[in-house]
């Protein structure tokens, strides 16, 4: 693929937001570097924990680029991505959701409970197959969604699931600053 012709890489981050040693972060960072086209979905300023504005600004950034898109989701980014995959989605070469939460479930403390991801429209979580190509990156000991549970997501969604290996929730509170293999997954979404 020639370097004109690469896709938009849309950015989603989880509930969190914007963290300046997460690895999708530094992934922006690398890419924009080596003269990628990257943009990262804002976090939101009020109503955080909104499905609806969230799916909405995901779909604003997409709308706003030029030419075909990836989408690299990861945890809460993942779920706002497959409600926000019931739109027009025809640009979208494919995705990369990694270590996807299970909202079916409890959380840990600390995160939105049941009750409250209901109320902001989160759940049910979309299973239908998705409209474009996508890999699931699963944790095998994510706090935040069982193995099993995140390989049923996968299958649902009609996403190739790759097994990642302990690795939490591949976040900085899991010792994930960097994580290299992103760009290699990326590049397998790309190739199709």
């Amino acid at each position: 693929m020639s370097a004109t012709a690469e896709p938009v890489v849309v950015i989603v981050p989880g509930l969190r937001g914007h963290v300046a040693d997460h690895w999708q972060t530094l992934l922006a960072n690398r890419l924009a570097e080596a003269g990628r086209t990257v943009h990262t979905v804002p976090p939101l300023t009020e109503d955080p924990l909104s499905r609806e504005a969230r799916v909405a600004a995901l779909d604003k950034v997409v709308s706003g680029t030029a030419g075909p898109v990836v989408l690299v989701a990861h945890s809460a980014g993942v779920i706002t991505t497959v409600h926000w995959a019931g739109t027009s989605t025809a640009r979208v070469l494919g995705a990369l959701l990694v270590t996807p939460p299970d909202f079916g479930t409890p959380l840990p403390e600390g995160y939105p409970t049941p009750e409250e991801l209901g109320e902001n429209g989160w759940t049910p979580v979309p299973r239908s197959p998705l409209p474009f190509p996508s890999v699931v990156a699963a944790s095998s000991n994510d706090p935040l969604g069982t193995a099993e549970r995140v390989a049923g997501l996968a299958r649902d969604w009609g996403a190739d699931l790759v097994e990642l290996g302990e690795v939490g929730h591949l976040n900085p509170a899991s010792g994930y600053g960097p994580w290299p293999r992103a760009e290699e997954l990326l590049r397998d979404v790309e190739a199709g």
